[in-house]
């Protein structure tokens, strides 16, 4: 994986493989309290939106969203629900929309990934968004 930083200097664009590796950091470095309510959840990313998830949230556009949480709402389930529950929460993050909104907003591709990543574990939980601000204040940066 080269600099996902440096616009400039990358000369291809960076595939889902290395989107996957910056989420799995961003995910490592988290503050314990996220981590442990999110130990369950998937994290997949695909190059854009679904059809449906696109109709759910609304979309005109692919390049609209740049993550969702899909999955069961665990805050409302019992212990013994979630223990018959074989369905995986899942975050989704899409590169596409991640590679333009990089690219249009000259961030660093990690603190990208790992805001998306934090704002859609955060707002299944319920978070606000200053609680998720915090949070992600507190993750260590990779950069």
């Amino acid at each position: 994986m080269g600099q996902l930083h440096n616009i400039e200097r990358f000369t291809t664009p960076p595939e889902i493989s290395d989107i996957e590796s910056l989420a799995r950091e961003a995910y490592a470095h988290m503050p314990d309290e996220l981590r442990d309510v999110a130990s369950q959840l998937k994290i997949k990313v695909q190059d854009f939106p679904s059809e449906y998830m696109m109709e759910a949230m609304d979309c005109e556009t692919p390049f609209e969203i740049l993550g969702l949480y899909q999955g069961v709402d665990r805050r409302s389930m019992t212990q013994q629900s979630r223990e018959l529950n074989e369905e995986k929460d899942t975050v989704f993050l899409f590169r596409r929309p991640i590679l333009d909104f990089w690219c249009e907003n000259g961030e660093d591709l990690s603190q990208v990934v790992r805001h998306v990543l934090i704002h859609e574990i955060g707002h299944y939980f319920g978070m606000s968004e200053d609680d998720m601000d915090k949070m992600e204040s507190r993750t260590v940066s990779l950069s």
